[in-house]
């Protein structure tokens, strides 16, 4: 399974960017999808995430300025981010969720780096 992250950059504050990550290996449409963050010194977070079927969960620091979607055709999750922040700099990580035997396998992405400049 491979999971390629794209769209990462450099933005100033209020700025806008838009993450793709697109899977193979894996049947899309049955994968809970998310992306993660990983500031510098600061653990890997939860940033927003769409179940194979269900509606996208947010966490509160991103609600109504990220908005994560995915096209099971393409195999790709996006994620959309508006009104960017400095605090939102970090590395983003796509992940995938499989379902398994007893539970999930989980991948992961190699991550995509953004910068938010004030």
């Amino acid at each position: 399974v491979q999971l390629v992250e794209s769209g990462g950059g450099l933005v100033q504050a209020g700025g806008s960017l838009r993450l793709s990550c697109t899977t193979s290996g894996t049947i899309f449409d049955r994968n809970d999808m998310g992306w993660y963050r990983q500031a510098p010194g600061k653990q890997r977070e939860l940033v927003a995430s769409i179940p194979a079927d269900g509606a996208p969960h947010y966490s509160d620091f991103v609600k109504g300025r990220f908005t994560i979607s995915r096209d099971d055709a393409k195999d790709t999750v996006y994620l959309q981010m508006n009104n960017l922040e400095p605090d939102d700099t970090a590395v983003y990580f796509c992940n995938a969720q499989e379902p398994a035997r007893g539970g999930y396998l989980d991948f992961w992405g190699q991550g995509t780096q953004v910068t938010v400049s004030t």
